[in-house]
């Protein structure tokens, strides 16, 4: 048993670390013939029959595609779960090969089918004799906070156009990108899942939602990280407060607050769950 792990064997750690940063990153193009070797020594070292039929796609809604014409009785969840993701099971896959390769755990060698279909293919669709092998992306794009972002198109792009749209780090619908007059300071402001409302927002800008809506200003404090309270009356909704602040990384967003909130000292604090005196005294938010 293993009670923990020597000096030498704790420097391997960010070495795999960034070996499985790479792998699950890349955008290499597949290789159909260790792709296939690789699944049939997956179903080999987990002793199962190897499939015999394999089918290549350019993206996951292309997958999709190809298998419900195959059973038009399958749903999209039907296909996800059938799903092994290659590449992006690096994450855990990196635990278990630094300790077949650092720490000589031999029973991790019975991922060593996995190990290599992470590096050869993207995500897999897996049946009984059937495994429908899906391209890896041909472009992933950050922010500096290497979050999942792109202002001009999918920040996860695919071959055949497919692709995954992200606003720092949060999943939006692609039209807030590729159809932007679409997305209206109503729209923005009205949405319901408050990650996506933020973005939405600065996707608008603040600038042009303030602007357009007759925002009033209820109170403004002199630190921008406790922000100004600010009031809208937004079409077919009715009054609204917000809490337009500054955060730490330099974003201005809005938080919707309580209408009883008279002070932007008060609404921060009620995001907190404190009360004001205790927030000024804070050295640091997030």
């Amino acid at each position: 048993m293993i009670k923990e792990l020597n000096k030498s064997q704790q420097d391997m750690i960010p070495i795999y670390r960034d070996k499985w940063l790479e792998i699950g990153l890349s955008t290499k193009r597949l290789n159909r013939t260790r792709a296939i070797a690789s699944v049939k020594k997956a179903y080999r070292l987990a002793g199962l029959k190897a499939p015999t039929k394999f089918h290549f796609v350019q993206s996951p809604i292309e997958a999709i595609n190809y298998i419900r014409n195959i059973d038009k009785s399958l749903t999209a969840s039907d296909i996800l779960s059938s799903t092994i993701y290659g590449a992006h099971d690096a994450g855990w896959l990196s635990f278990y090969d630094y300790f077949r390769e650092v720490v000589s755990v031999k029973d991790c060698d019975k991922l060593e089918g996995l190990f290599e279909l992470s590096k050869n293919v993207g995500w897999m669709n897996v049946y009984e004799d059937l495994v429908v092998f899906q391209e890896k992306p041909i472009a992933i794009h950050f922010d500096d906070q290497k979050r999942l972002h792109s202002e001009v198109g999918a920040a996860v792009e695919y071959s055949d156009g497919f692709g995954i749209y992200s606003w720092h780090g949060v999943a939006i619908p692609k039209e807030w990108i590729t159809d932007r007059a679409s997305l209206t300071p109503k729209k923005a402001l009205g949405w319901n899942n408050i990650e996506q409302r933020r973005a939405a927002c600065e996707i608008v800008t603040w600038r042009r939602i303030l602007r357009e809506l007759k925002a009033e200003t209820i109170d403004e404090d002199a630190d921008p990280m406790i922000g100004t309270l600010v009031e809208v009356d937004i079409p077919d909704i009715g009054k609204e407060k917000f809490l337009k602040v500054l955060c730490s990384t330099g974003r201005e967003f809005a938080i919707p607050v309580p209408p009883t909130m008279m002070t932007a000292l008060e609404a921060n604090a009620w995001t907190y769950d404190l009360d004001g005196n205790t927030l000024r005294k804070l050295e640091v938010r997030t």
